[in-house]
């Protein structure tokens, strides 16, 4: 750097000088105290060596040139004394530029390691222009503007922890000199730049670049007040979240502000933003005002707010600040200032309180002052918004778990399609107890005409499957067992190993010839008493068998006390087959919910099934229309064939042999469904739509009309209706489906038997085609069960 104003981009062109310091002791050689006299001179020899020192120099080059000069100049500003306590520096105000620094300051920077550069943390670099404005303002024309914001260097120890230390400005041997390119700066020109410290453009038309001279230097005094800001970190977070317990908050805020801004008698106030319906909404705590909403708990922000305001603060997320209201009153005549006007508010900043780019809500400060409220002073909130958004953010999700807690408690899970309509009834909720005490119930949940869609994809013959599985584990264990003992007789005739053998004949018998629920529970009482004490003792006594012992307890699970194996194959196969249906329903569910919301809910039992609801209830939007509900059905249908595709694709993983067979029922008529709390569940409401969970319960055990067969099959969808409008609608999906390679061409119509209660039903099955695995053909059933096994 041969020039320190070398990309400066400032209205300042700095020029270091100690002539201002050196008139100080020119006034101190006066005086009548020989020390002090002596001391002067030879501080005004040194200062008067050189002629740049006095009229200034910006080549920092000269500052290791005269280093010995500046030091004898400012050896009372830095007392050598003090050089390995204070933290101390001589600078220009605006620049990275250090000298004469203190031995602790030295120390410092050095331990923050060789990368390290010297920087002001909090203060973006585009506002060092604006800042270097106002300091013209105030050294050149007197005006006083308010931007006594506390500035910081962060720096890491020699620890690499992040230190923070407080800077403090000494510019008393400083003056700012204008140049002729300079424009003059009126009474006028200050009030508009007062109400515009956004308008980056109208500050440098006013202060245009190296404008002024800055002639002196800064003596900054640093402290170290790490310990100090963590303090005020964690305080801030109790800031707003205990503001229902505390009448008080609201005017201790205000004296924090007032402080802040060195104003008297600030108001100030907040409205809560919520993006779903686009309103602000007032801070629950009767001592907190709004200027935006005065008397009313919900507006919406358009009418709340005028244009610019709601750029700002809506779609920009920025300060609004007035710097007269009844001036923007008259020229507008918009209802945003007209409110304001009403209750004599004179100026305001209005500043949105946002995380990662949402908008939380509005701090609102009022003053019934002109001016007094301008947009130089909002950027002191600079510093303390951090905190305001993490009480903020702290408060919500307070109030969030508690609605979370009600709906947890008086609910359950709540799929998120109709999570909002819990959420206002827990608001609901609790607004009533806070008012009315502890004997509150909670609102019933209903949404009526909706639409209902059920399916199924379901293990054929699981409880077969399961006995089947459960017999040879069993006769697995009796015929390990029998051996044991056997074995055991040949060396010890004891009566009781022969009684022992022929209750394993019955056990054995039991298992081909009626075997039931609660035989394996006899059995297994069986084992537990009788078998295992016994082979325990024989395994201390009878070497021989300790071996085929050993072995035999290996098999079993001790929890259970009977051999778990291929019971496991089958629960591990309905485990894989639910992870693996689920997987493909959950993500096509999540496409689903993008065409036109809906609620959905899933159950795992031997298989998956699925309810659907749709409806303009539901979705708390207008613009609901039937076309929804076919779309919804014609996704159904896919996604039941790709679920049966999956099926089959993974079969060969599979520890089970098993076959699926899926269902789909129609129902033709819109029904209302309710929240039940004792279930914790959505149900049908009514006495007419309850045939519709009748018919849920007990279809997929139909039977076609005449025959003893069951109306679901594997290989085949059915689909199960009573309205010939449906038979119709579901016949064009199928042929739809049957162009794009899902279903094969064969159609089945079928008149089911009746359910108890229910008549009339009907069915139709159509044969689902089977993807190869490299896509370029389809199989029928019959062929992939061929392929698999081949």
């Amino acid at each position: 750097m041969k020039d320190i104003n070398d990309q400066l981009d400032s209205p300042l062109a700095l020029k270091i000088s100690f002539d201002k310091l050196l008139e100080r002791y020119e006034t101190m050689a006066q005086s009548d105290d020989s020390f002090k006299v002596e001391k002067a001179e030879r501080v005004l020899q040194a200062g008067n060596s050189v002629s740049e020192l006095r009229d200034g120099f910006s080549d920092p080059t000269l500052l290791e040139t005269y280093q010995k000069e500046i030091q004898i100049i400012l050896e009372d500003s830095f007392s050598e004394v003090l050089t390995l306590n204070e933290i101390k520096t001589a600078s220009m105000p605006l620049h990275d530029l250090n000298f004469n620094a203190s031995s602790r300051f030295k120390s410092i920077v050095e331990n923050a390691g060789p990368d390290f550069r010297l920087k002001i943390s909090n203060m973006p670099e585009d506002d060092h222009y604006r800042v270097a404005c106002t300091i013209i303002l105030y050294f050149y024309y007197g005006y006083q503007m308010s931007f006594r914001r506390s500035l910081f260097y962060e720096i890491p120890d020699a620890k690499g922890i992040i230190r923070t230390y407080k800077i403090l400005f000494n510019a008393d041997f400083a003056e700012v000199v204008k140049t002729a390119s300079a424009p003059e700066i009126t009474e006028e020109d200050y009030r508009l730049l007062l109400g515009n410290f956004e308008d980056i453009d109208l500050w440098r038309e006013k202060f245009p670049p190296h404008s002024y001279i800055y002639k002196g230097f800064t003596i900054n005094n640093i402290f170290d007040v790490t310990d100090d800001r963590s303090i005020s970190d964690i305080k801030s977070t109790l800031l707003i979240s205990g503001k229902r317990k505390n009448d008080n908050f609201i005017d201790d805020f205000q004296v924090t502000f007032e402080s802040l801004f060195n104003i008297k008698n600030l108001k100030v106030g907040f409205v809560i933003y919520n993006k779903e319906s686009q309103t602000f909404e007032r801070v629950e705590g009767k001592f907190i005002e709004s200027y935006l909403l005065t008397d009313t708990a919900i507006v919406p922000c358009q009418s709340a707010l005028c244009g610019d305001s709601y750029k700002s603060l809506i779609t920009e997320k920025e300060y609004f600040s007035i710097l007269d209201v009844e001036q923007c009153y008259h020229q507008s005549h918009e209802p945003f200032y007209k409110n304001l006007y009403d209750q004599n508010i004179k100026s305001a900043i209005f500043a949105p309180i946002s995380s990662e780019g949402e908008l939380l809500g509005v701090l609102e400060i009022v003053s019934h002052k002109v001016g007094e409220l301008n947009s130089v002073n909002a950027n002191l909130l600079r510093d303390v918004m951090p905190f305001i958004v993490s009480s903020l953010l702290r408060s919500k999700e307070e109030e969030k778990h508690l609605i979370e807690a009600v709906i947890q408690q008086e609910c359950t899970s709540i799929h998120p399609s109709v999570s909002w309509r819990f959420e206002d009834a827990a608001r609901v909720f609790l607004d009533k107890k806070r008012t009315d005490g502890k004997n509150v119930a909670f609102e019933e949940i209903t949404f009526e005409n909706v639409y209902p869609l059920f399916g199924q994809i379901d293990v054929m013959g699981s409880s077969e499957t399961r006995n089947e599985a459960t017999r040879q584990d069993l006769s697995l264990q009796l015929s390990l067992s029998k051996e044991i003992i056997e074995a055991q007789l040949k060396k010890e005739r004891l009566p009781i190993y022969e009684q022992l053998l022929h209750q394993l004949e019955v056990f054995f018998n039991s298992l081909d010839h009626h075997f039931i629920v609660d035989s394996e529970q006899e059995i297994g009482s069986f084992f537990e008493n009788e078998i295992h004490p016994l082979f325990e003792f024989i395994e201390q006594k009878n070497n021989a068998l300790r071996m085929h012992i050993e072995n035999y307890f290996a098999k079993i699970d001790r929890s259970l006390n009977l051999i778990y194996y291929h019971q496991k194959n089958y629960d591990d196969t309905i485990t894989m087959i639910n992870k693996n249906m689920t997987h493909i329903l959950d993500h096509k569910q999540e496409e689903a919910q993008q065409m036109y919301p809906h609620y959905f809910e899933r159950y795992k039992t031997d298989g998956v099934e699925h309810n659907m609801y749709i409806g303009e209830s539901i979705t708390k939007e207008h613009g609901f229309h039937k076309i929804y509900l076919y779309n919804l059905r014609l996704w159904q249908l896919q996604v039941m064939c790709e679920m049966e595709n999956e099926f089959y694709r993974n079969k060969p993983d599979y520890p089970s042999s098993v076959d699926v067979a899926s269902m789909v029922l129609v129902f033709n008529k819109p029904l209302t469904i309710q929240f039940r709390m004792d279930e914790k569940q959505f149900d049908v409401y009514g006495t007419y739509n309850a045939s519709y969970e009748v018919v849920k319960k007990r279809v997929d055990k139909a039977l076609i009309k005449g025959t003893d067969e069951r109306v679901t099959v594997n290989g085949k969808l059915t689909i199960i209706y009573s309205q010939k409008e449906d038979e119709e609608a579901y016949l064009k999906y199928i042929k739809f489906l049957q162009f794009k390679k899902v279903f094969d061409m064969d159609i089945e119509l079928l008149d089911l038997e009746d359910l108890q209660g229910i008549a009339g039903l009907k069915a139709i099955r159509v044969p689902i085609l089977y993807n190869h695995p490299k896509g370029d053909h389809y199989y029928t059933y019959d062929d992939l069960i061929n392929e698999i096994q081949s």
